[in-house]
């Protein structure tokens, strides 16, 4: 299983350097790739991460399919309510691929903003409430090298802002409020 690294490593404040077009269909990248996915689904409560987050300063982020269930966002919704902790995400429904974005930039984000909550797989078990803007539209390139525009709202505008945060070196703990420690269930 690969590490996911913590708040202490280096790695995580510097700025991620793009990644050559004509590299995306390496080996090297899809090594990359595919660690960053093995990181992630290890992790129960992970929704997205970036390549920094297992040691390489590379600007590549990977979303979990697991985010556009129904079972995920309830579970979510009741973890934040309070309700229950985190756990298994059972679902019958067909779990969608993951998104990959390399060298992506946020080209539009709304004036609207609100106070969510957020955590991270860098910074364990710190929680707290950022400021994030309700809409996100990303510019990137997918793992074949294709250039695409993705438009967002909600958890998934929040994620393309945590996320570009990690490529910029900054983790969510610099700026949020309200942070307190919460141990897994």
């Amino acid at each position: 299983m690969q590490k996911i690294l913590q708040k202490e490593e280096k790695v995580l404040r510097q700025v991620a350097k793009e990644v050559p077009i004509k590299d995306i269909n390496t080996p090297k990248i899809k090594k990359v790739l595919e660690e960053m996915i093995s990181a992630l689904k290890s992790q129960n409560d992970g929704v997205a991460i970036a390549a920094p987050q297992i040691g390489h300063s590379l600007r590549i982020f990977v979303v979990a399919g697991k985010i556009f269930t129904k079972d995920f966002m309830k579970e979510r919704e009741d973890r934040i309510s309070g309700k229950k902790g985190i756990g298994e995400i059972n679902t019958e429904e067909k779990i969608p691929k993951n998104l990959i974005f390399i060298n992506p930039k946020i080209s539009k984000l709304s004036r609207d903003k609100k106070w969510v909550p957020e955590g991270c797989l860098s910074v364990r078990w710190l929680y707290g409430k950022t400021h994030r803007s309700n809409k996100a539209t990303v510019e990137a390139y997918d793992e074949n090298g294709k250039k695409f525009v993705r438009g967002s709202s909600g958890l998934l505008a929040q994620i393309f802002q945590h996320e570009t945060d990690h490529l910029n070196g900054i983790l969510f703990h610099d700026h949020a409020k309200d942070l307190k420690e919460e141990a897994p269930q």
